[in-house]
């Protein structure tokens, strides 16, 4: 774990090279031709858009809508991996104020900001990048990581102090989103066929983990040759993103193709991490996404992961492993499938793929 202790050269600030008015950026964010999107491409994803769900409909005391519902919940989960929630529970008003005080933080003195610096050890507070390899490629981003769940873990004098009312925002938007997505991992048990609990009793209960990653994504003089994140999946059990509410930049991998994800008002974009795949046996699928940047306006996202207790092995549910379709993956903690992550960095989709069974 030595190799994890600390960055392996000086962090630089990607906020402070944009707020410096370089028109050229450093080789170290210029990633290759094959990597970024064309200009004529940035923007458009063709028409295709990720799945809208209206919760409440899955509610309803109508079961036909009911049942409609809960089958556009199935196919964006086995499809494409991603979905927009809305109708979810969590207050407009909330939401709205917990990314407002995160865009708050981020313009705040660098001093203040750098009173959090992380290190790789647990990359728990202000960061500037991911994976610990020396002479890396490295994200037009900067971030804040912190820890939720488990209560242990939770160390609110790590939160921001400044804005004021930050830490406060921090626990009741959390409490909420923790809520949904409890909700969420009924609703996908339901959909594969098990009792409504199994998802959550093999993520250990109630005994779950919990963090948030604000990512800011300042202007970027030269975006065509840079990414905001690279291409990944995420690790975790599953990612319930509060997007910027004016610009764009999500872009979801389908087939050979990306769509820039088109966020809409109130929603929140969800989607299906690496320990659900496993999990589901890949009946449902982590899908490969980034994030592009612009040379006009800086984001602001909020990225709550939701993920199994650390020391439990996750491995496909025995309800859905049949003679027809074997057990695709080895059991493995998320605690060892983290380290390999955070050693590595963003790497598409080759980290889970590495873990299937030979056949």
């Amino acid at each position: 774990m030595n190799c994890l202790q600390s960055w392996p050269e000086p962090v630089v600030r990607v906020q402070s090279l944009s707020d410096s008015g370089i028109r050229v950026i450093p080789d170290r964010y210029i990633k290759r031709s094959s990597e970024v999107p064309s200009p004529s491409l940035r923007s458009s994803g063709g028409g295709d858009n990720i799945p809208v769900i209206d919760l409440g409909e899955l509610y309803s005391a109508d079961h036909a809508i009911r049942e409609k519902a809960l089958t556009r919940v199935s196919a964006a989960c086995r499809e494409w991996g991603f979905l927009q929630v809305v109708n979810h529970g969590v207050s407009h008003e909330l939401m709205a104020a917990a990314r407002e005080v995160w865009r708050e933080f981020f313009h705040l003195p660098p001093e203040a900001k750098q009173a959090y610096a992380n290190s790789p050890s647990t990359y728990e507070g202000y960061g500037s990048r991911l994976g610990v390899e020396k002479g890396a490629k490295l994200d037009w981003s900067d971030y804040f990581f912190l820890n939720y769940l488990p209560a242990s873990l939770r160390d609110e004098k790590k939160w921001p102090s400044l804005p004021p009312s930050c830490r406060q925002k921090i626990g009741d938007y959390s409490e909420e989103v923790v809520k949904l997505a409890g909700k969420l991992m009924k609703i996908f048990s339901i959909d594969l066929g098990l009792e409504e609990n199994r998802l959550q009793q093999a993520f250990g209960g109630e005994d779950i983990g919990c963090c948030l990653r604000v990512n800011f994504y300042p202007k970027c003089p030269q975006p065509d040759l840079a990414l905001g994140l690279s291409p990944h999946s995420d690790p975790g059990g599953m990612t319930l993103l509060l997007p910027d509410e004016n610009v764009s930049g999500l872009q979801v991998r389908r087939g050979d193709s990306w769509v820039t994800v088109k966020p809409v008002k109130n929603a929140f974009i969800v989607n299906i991490g690496d320990q659900l795949q496993v999990l589901t046996n890949a009946n449902y699928k982590s899908v490969e996404h980034r994030v592009i940047v612009n040379s006009d306006q800086e984001r602001v996202s909020l990225a709550f992961f939701y993920n199994p207790k650390g020391d439990i092995p996750i491995e496909p549910a025995k309800e859905l492993v049949t003679e027809d379709r074997p057990a695709l993956y080895p059991p493995m903690t998320f605690n060892e499938y983290r380290v390999f992550i955070r050693t590595r960095g963003p790497c598409g989709k080759s980290q889970v793929e590495a873990l299937k069974s030979p056949r």
